[in-house]
């Protein structure tokens, strides 16, 4: 082959290549379900982000969860999770539990005031300053009375030494629940032998101190790759490692009334599990009943998602509006069609993923912006200045709390706006 047949050759193999790799157009408009909620936001919504929560879709998820759940199973909703005091009520209503599990102090402190009826249990081990903080500025006018209704979380015995002294200080009583390592290998105790340094330690200042329970967070089952060990493996090594705890306690503390113990776990990629066969008899999951997108697996799909983030556009240019190359904006255009229009949205750079319409994208040239994002999109886009740009939350814990009031969406009305907790 001589050089000038293998130069076109080898441009041909290229401009091949390059027509293979090209971007396919990935612009739609709106879903008539989307459609319907931009609708109502240009109508009566605020103008600015906002995030929402569909009740039917929300509804659907609460049905899912509670299916098939045995009826010895407490559910106990994970707060952080659903960071908001009337989302909370309206679940709590639903699935017609007052147990609430929560990661923040401030957020026990307002549990405390908004829910006097709720059973509270610490889902992490908090410095004993944060509980002397709950203490301090914990008003009792509500009804809440923490030495029945709150259960501090401990993971070794120099923690309860330091709540116990804390106990001692302020005269109070403190219900205790121990974190076990049931594989996740986050904390708590590593095995059942460490446990009689809790348990010897706790009846002895019974004026200060009681054993509530046992705390064993699962989420690695789902998790581990299945080159590793498959998920019904883990689930089972999970549920011996947990059963070995309770083994203990029945054979060497007889005294204890092991009906009376809150025996938690769970966790919403793990729910589908403890349906089938388990140990625990309180169960925890806050996120799949929002399904944002760290939670599209497979474990969660009889879940749909009901969160979406909401937010106007205020700018739009039938180019990508990139300074400095305005002379090759047709050659980006040609190369990738959905870069043919651009949107600067109200805010962005939000742990979300762009929803509706189909096909929209941050500018890598452009980078992202926290005050006007630019989100490029196709021709076949159709969304004008005023309209909606929905996202999917990838979590909610943290996402939840950026957007002020939560707008309730029932039938594709806005019905109610509810305040997030307080930080």
């Amino acid at each position: 082959m001589n050089r000038r047949k293998f130069i076109i050759g080898a441009a041909g193999v290229g401009l091949a290549t390059a027509f293979i790799l090209k971007p396919g157009d990935g612009g739609a408009s709106y879903s008539p379900y989307f459609r319907d909620l931009n609708d109502e936001l240009m109508k009566s919504g605020p103008y600015r982000p906002s995030m929402l929560v569909d009740l039917d879709k929300l509804d659907q998820n609460i049905k899912a969860l509670l299916q098939g759940l045995n009826q010895d199973i407490n559910y106990r909703i994970v707060a952080k999770s659903l960071p908001s005091p009337g989302l909370l009520d309206y679940i709590m209503k639903e699935a017609r539990t007052n147990k609430l599990m929560v990661f923040h102090q401030p957020f026990v402190n307002n549990i405390a005031e908004n829910f006097p009826k709720a059973d509270v249990l610490l889902g992490k081990p908090m410095s004993v300053r944060s509980a002397e903080i709950f203490y301090k500025t914990f008003s009792n006018q509500s009804g809440f009375d923490p030495s029945r209704q709150l259960q501090w979380l401990i993971d070794s015995e120099k923690r309860l030494i330091q709540y116990q002294d804390l106990a001692k200080k302020l005269n109070v009583k403190m219900r205790i629940s121990i974190e076990i390592d049931v594989g996740l290998h986050r904390g708590g105790l590593q095995s059942p032998a460490d446990l009689p340094l809790l348990l010897d330690r706790i009846p002895e200042d019974s004026d200060h101190l009681e054993f509530a329970g046992f705390m064993g967070y699962d989420p690695h089952v789902v998790k581990l790759p299945k080159i590793m060990k498959s998920a019904d493996t883990a689930y089972e090594e999970s549920q011996t490692a947990y059963r070995a705890f309770l083994d203990l306690v029945r054979n060497e503390y007889p005294r204890i009334d092991m009906e009376r113990l809150c025996l938690n776990g769970a966790g919403s990629p793990t729910v589908a599990y403890h349906k089938s066969g388990t140990v625990i008899n309180d169960m925890s999951a806050g996120s799949c009943l929002v399904k944002p997108v760290d939670f599209d697996i497979p474990s969660l799909q009889e879940f749909v998602p009901s969160s979406y983030i909401a937010t106007p556009v205020l700018k739009k240019a039938d180019y990508m509006a990139i300074p400095a190359i305005e002379r090759f904006k047709e050659f980006f255009s040609w190369w990738d069609p959905n870069t043919r229009q651009s949107f600067f949205i109200y805010g962005g750079k939000w742990m979300a993923q762009y929803e509706s319409p189909k096909g929209l994208q941050n500018s890598g040239l452009y980078g992202t912006s926290t005050n006007q994002q630019m989100v490029t999109g196709s021709g076949k886009i159709d969304l004008d200045v005023d309209d909606h740009v929905f996202l999917r939350p990838d979590q909610s814990e943290f996402v939840f709390l950026q957007f002020g009031d939560l707008l309730a969406v029932r039938n594709g009305k806005i019905t109610d706006q509810w305040p997030i907790l307080k930080q």
